[in-house]
């Protein structure tokens, strides 16, 4: 048997399992962020598409009515996907905070392993 073999593997087992776990918290970190952003996204969008084509008289008919409601799912939709991008920044900046000392103290790990 080659114990320098096994000895390498084991070593290599380890640093790719620390790799692994640092990913997976680095997911844990990022998932409450992206996962509302794509939500919150995917959600607004049609408000907003719907409004457009209403105000557009696109669909609807033309009238008086259906447009004004068409500016207001509108607005609707711009106000809700607005601010989107500054929501997703603070959650992933708090999702990022929470997990940041073992993250930290995983990547040193990894690093030092390195050398």
């Amino acid at each position: 048997m080659n114990t320098d073999k096994i000895f390498a593997e084991a070593i290599a087992n380890e640093y790719a399992s620390k790799v692994v776990a640092l990913r997976k918290l680095d997911w844990k970190a990022e998932r409450t962020a992206s996962i509302f952003a794509y939500s919150f996204g995917i959600g607004m969008t049609p408000v907003l598409g719907l409004g457009m084509c209403l105000s557009m008289q696109v669909i609807g008919g033309g009238g008086v009515l259906m447009t004004g409601g068409g500016i207001l799912l509108g607005i609707l939709g711009i106000v809700g996907v607005g601010p989107n991008y500054p929501i997703y920044k603070k959650l992933l900046r708090s999702g990022k905070e929470k997990y940041a000392f073992e993250i930290m103290r995983l990547a040193r790990e990894i690093s030092e392993a390195a050398e």
